[in-house]
Order: structure tokens, then C-alpha cells, then sequence
């Protein structure tokens, strides 16, 4: 990555001497404790908690709460009037200072005193937006520990983490956006260093942090995991203060994590809009649905996905090459997979035929749910032996597609495009501050229309390839920052443990996403243990299958031996 396009996009001055951080990871790096006197301003205060009582499964435990912990040294301030809110009309934040910097700590009482507790590190950034600090865990609450992460956390005497940071959205102090990438995945890096940094003082093992999101934050935990001690991270961290920078710009901490529980991770967002329109033209699902508005485009799209999985050479378990010609088959393998792991789990568990109805309800959290009913009119299974005869694929494709229009062309780079001037995709992830949004694929540069925004061959004169050729532009640097597949099987630290989930009726992005960072995964020599499935009958969400998750975070916890020892580091 070139130090001119990181430095362009901190939205603070970085210090000339960072620039030796960009050529390579410190050494001190890996030692696990930093010794320089910059982080005396990130010491964390052991006596500064409050105690709060919940219910975990009908029993009251004792929690201590340390309260909206700063984690980096040089926070960037933002607006107190922040959009979204009830009804759109915007939210009044209290902590302007460090609220999307700043983590809430919560540790049950069984983990007082415990150093080898892991430390369950939530991240709760859908959609790539901005997250401002909350509280998970409130006093007087009830968790049931089947159903909830939070309380099964607890309950497992796990230290749990409720991390903030910046991303898409946030408007700063100075009205500028100071959320734009990756600034988010950067925030993470600096929470991981603050745990590392403050590893001694505090309840848990920053060697046994095991990081969970959704969405959005799915993405954000994918990158996190695959980019561990990258020093092309370096100048933004400096630039925020975070944990293990010297005076010299070097890194003295580690930022690589234990664990990933990821679920529908949004992410590879340069290659994502091509992959959406393969996935769902290949097959004719957008005429078959009635959701085909830009048949030129999603064509024009579609016809690019080939080149681009060629070009990640990866291969299924079997062996075989991944590529354009084997993806729809690999794709029905894998829901064959998770409609027989389904019906495997529970002999309750059943599977309407042919000619039945799909029950599924759905509805946001605190509204009243709606039942719709489905055909089942694309795969056909045996309940008896508990394995699928067939699966329609151009059916199956429909059918998820029915369950939320699919989206626009493009699906995630659309802003600019058409005359779209809304902020309703990821393209105001990208781009400087200064800046709304910046499109950051070359469909969409190429074909932004919308003249004054300050993006695209209309308003700069140069196609994308020549714009991305620029020493001084940073874009395609952004979207690389985001990508884990592009740090996967690399010189960084890769997590040796993978969870990984994406719903069967996930029609928010395309399958192949997760199938190909499955692969790419399977293929990097780090990882040790990878728990990959499609999620049977399950839309975009996460976190549905909390025994199950919790039970492989035990599983691989023990397996690991000891965190204080220093073979099992």
C-alpha cells in the first residue's frame, strides 16, 4: 500500500517518522507487552467498576462493569447530533469525546481474578456503519444462555467486550467524516492493542480474545482476524493514539486475535457487486423475481465474475478448482451440507416436500412478527434417512430471493450511479473526509453520472484505472484495508480459529463471499480449526445458534492449553 494514500485519509496530520512503520512489522511486535512511555496515558484503572446484578438462566450473578473505556490515546471527536435515530430524525450522542472509541467491560464474577478467561469481543457495526458505544449487559436484565450470546458469555465466565468504533455514517466534530476506511477496522486493531497492552492488570486473556459480529460487523471481525500485525495499518493507528506505537512510529503490540465467530460477513466489497449480479443473473433469478431494473447493467457485471474468482486460484475439499463453471454446484453442495447437518441435529428437525409450505416468520426486534408461507418447490428430501434427493438450484435461487426484493444494480457501490445521490449503500465508506462518498469499483466510477460529487470520469477526467494509477488517490488502498481475502495466506497473522455462518435465505449478499473466503481460509497453513455452513432456513443475521457457537469456542479454548504459558502462545 502506498504511505501517500494512508496518509491522505487519516483524519488527523501523521508524524513524518511513521512512514518506517509502513515497510514491515516491528519485532517487538510479537513480545506481547509494550514498554513505551506513551502508553502510560492508556493504563487501565482496575478500581474503576460498578457493580450490577443480572439473571443468567433464573440465577443472579454479580458483573463488574468498567465503563466506556477510551482505548486509544488521540480519539477523533464527533458531532453530538449523529444521523439515524427513531424515525431518521438523528441521535444527541453524550460522549462527543470518544463515544465510537470507547468499550464497555463487563466481567462475571467467576472471572474476578481469572487471567486465562477468553475475552468475548463483540463488535456491533451493521452495515458497516458506525457504532457508538453501548451496554450489552444492564443491570436487572434476564438472559437465557441458549438463546442469547451475552448471557452465554457470562455464563461461560468469559470477560465480554462491547466495542464501539468508527465507520460509514459518523459525522465528526468538524463536520467532516471521519468514519471513512478503515477507519473501522483500525478502531478494532486499537481495542485489540489496548487488551494486550492492559493484559496484566485486567480480568482475561488478551491471548484467548475471540471476536463476534454480524453483517457489517462480520466483515469488520473477518478483516480483523486476517490482518493480525499488518504494519499496513500502522500510520493510522499512530494517528489515533492506539497501543504499542513508539515515539519512532514503530509497533511494539500485537493486534492479531485467537478467534473469529463471524456471521453473513459483508464483505470483499470491491469484488461484491459482480459477484451479486453473477449470482443472481446466472440462473435468470432477477427476471424470474421481477427485480431486473438495469438488465444492461447487472449483465455487464455478471460477465466480470469469472475472471475475478479465476484469479483467487482456490480450491474446494475435494480438490477441484473453484471457478465460474464449478460455483453454482458448490453452492448446492453446500446447501445440501447444512440441510442434512439440520436434520441431523434434532430428530424434531423436518423438511417440508415437495408441494409443502416453508412457515417462516420474520420481523424486526420489539415489532409483531409476520408468518408467510413458501412453496417448497426446490428441494426434495428423504426425512426418513435424513438426506437431500435434489435440489432445484434455479428454484432454490427464487426462493431466496422471495424473501426481500433483491438488491439494486449495483448492490453495494450504486451511489453516484443512475443519478442515485443517497447514501443507502457502502459508498460513503470510501473516499476522503471531505468527501460524502467516493465510489470505489470500476463499474461504478466508470459509470457515475452524478455531475459535482467529485467521483467518477464525469467529474475527474480519468477512468478508473487511471484514477486507482494516481500516487496521491487512496481509494482502491481503502477497499484493500477492508478485504480479508487479500491478507489471508499473507505474511500476517492470521486467526487459527474460524466460525463461520451465512443463512440459506441470505439474500443480502451473494453465497459465493463466504464460500470463497471458506477456501481461502482452508488453504492458509495458520489456521488451525474452521467450522464453515451455510445456516439452514436462516435470513441475514446472526448469532441464532448460541449453543452450538459457544460450544465451539469452548471446544477450541481447551484445545489451545493454557494462555499463560508461553508454548501456547
Amino acid at each position: 500500500m502506498a504511505l501517500a494514500g494512508a496518509l491522505a485519509l487519516t483524519a488527523a496530520v501523521v508524524p513524518t517518522s511513521v512512514a518506517a512503520a509502513a515497510t514491515g512489522a516491528s519485532a517487538a511486535q510479537h513480545r506481547g507487552k509494550a514498554a513505551d512511555p506513551q502508553d502510560a496515558a492508556l493504563d487501565f484503572d482496575s478500581a474503576a467498576y460498578t457493580t450490577i446484578t443480572v439473571t443468567v438462566d433464573g440465577r443472579p450473578m454479580n458483573v463488574r462493569w468498567y465503563k466506556e473505556i477510551c482505548y486509544v490515546a488521540d480519539p477523533v471527536a464527533a458531532a453530538a447530533q449523529q444521523p439515524g435515530g427513531p424515525g431518521g430524525g438523528g441521535t444527541t450522542i453524550p460522549n462527543t469525546a470518544c463515544g465510537y472509541q470507547s468499550m464497555n467491560v463487563f466481567v462475571p464474577e467467576s472471572a474476578f481474578g481469572d487471567q486465562r478467561a477468553p475475552v468475548y469481543f463483540a463488535v456491533n457495526n451493521s452495515g458497516w456503519k458506525a457504532s457508538y458505544v453501548r451496554a450489552s449487559v444492564t443491570a436487572g436484565t434476564s438472559y437465557n444462555s441458549s438463546t442469547s450470546n451475552v448471557g452465554a458469555a457470562l455464563k461461560a465466565g468469559y470477560v465480554f467486550a462491547d466495542v464501539a468504533n468508527r465507520s460509514r455514517g459518523l459525522v465528526g466534530a468538524d463536520g467532516s467524516a471521519p468514519g471513512k476506511a478503515p477507519a473501522a477496522v483500525v478502531d478494532a486493531k486499537a481495542a485489540v492493542r489496548y487488551l494486550r497492552l492492559n493484559d496484566a492488570a485486567m480480568p482475561g486473556s488478551a491471548e484467548r480474545i475471540v471476536i463476534n459480529g454480524t453483517s457489517g460487523g462480520g466483515a469488520l471481525v473477518s478483516i480483523l482476524g486476517a490482518s493480525g500485525n499488518s504494519a499496513e495499518y500502522t500510520p493510522y493507528l499512530a494517528a489515533i493514539g492506539a497501543a504499542g506505537i513508539d515515539a519512532k512510529g514503530r509497533s511494539t503490540l500485537r493486534d492479531d486475535v485467537f478467534a473469529v465467530n463471524a456471521y453473513c460477513p459483508i464483505t470483499d466489497l470491491g469484488n461484491a457487486d459482480i459477484a451479486y449480479e453473477w449470482l443472481y443473473n446466472a440462473l435468470g433469478t432477477r427476471d424470474a423475481t421481477g427485480s431486473n431494473a438495469s438488465p444492461e447493467a447487472a449483465t455487464e457485471l455478471a460477465a466480470r465474475f469469472a475472471a475475478y474468482e479465476k484469479s483467487l486460484g482456490l480450491r474446494n475439499p475435494d480438490g477441484s478448482r473453484l471457478t465460474a463453471a464449478t460455483m453454482l454446484d458448490t453452492i448446492e453442495k453446500e446447501v445440501v451440507r447444512s440441510a442434512e447437518t439440520y436434520l441431523e441435529a434434532d430428530p424434531a428437525h423436518t423438511i417440508p416436500p415437495l408441494g409443502g409450505t416453508f412457515e417462516i416468520t420474520s420481523g424486526a426486534p420489539g415489532g409483531s412478527p409476520t408468518t408467510k408461507s413458501y412453496v417448497n418447490d426446490w428441494i426434495d428430501v428423504d426425512d426418513t434417512t435424513g438426506t437431500v434427493r435434489s435440489v432445484d438450484m434455479e428454484k432454490y435461487l427464487s426462493f431466496v430471493a422471495t424473501q426481500a426484493t433483491l438488491k439494486t444494480t449495483p448492490a453495494f457501490d450504486a451511489v453516484g450511479v443512475d443519478g442515485n445521490t443517497t447514501s443507502g449503500t457502502e459508498t460513503d465508506l470510501f473516499g476522503p473526509p471531505t468527501r460524502k462518498y467516493m465510489n470505489y469499483t470500476e463499474y461504478s466510477w466508470n459509470h457515475n453520472d452524478v455531475a459535482g460529487d467529485g467521483s467518477g470520469l464525469d467529474d475527474t477526467g480519468l477512468t478508473w484505472d487511471q484514477y486507482t494509477a494516481e500516487k496521491s488517490t487512496a481509494v482502491d488502498d481503502q477497499v484493500h484495508l477492508l478485504n480479508p481475502m487479500d491478507f489471508v495466506g499473507t505474511s500476517a497473522d492470521t486467526a487459527p480459529n474460524w466460525y463461520v455462518r451465512h443463512g440459506t435465505r441470505d439474500r443480502d449478499t451473494a453465497f459465493t463471499v463466504s464460500v470463497n473466503l471458506d477456501r481461502a481460509l482452508a488453504s492458509d497453513r495458520q489456521v488451525e480449526n474452521l467450522d464453515y455452513l451455510l445456516a439452514w432456513n436462516q435470513p441475514h443475521a446472526g448469532n441464532y445458534d448460541v449453543p452450538e457457537a459457544m460450544t465451539w469456542i469452548a471446544d477450541v479454548v481447551r484445545a489451545a492449553g493454557d494462555p499463560l504459558s508461553s508454548s501456547h502462545r
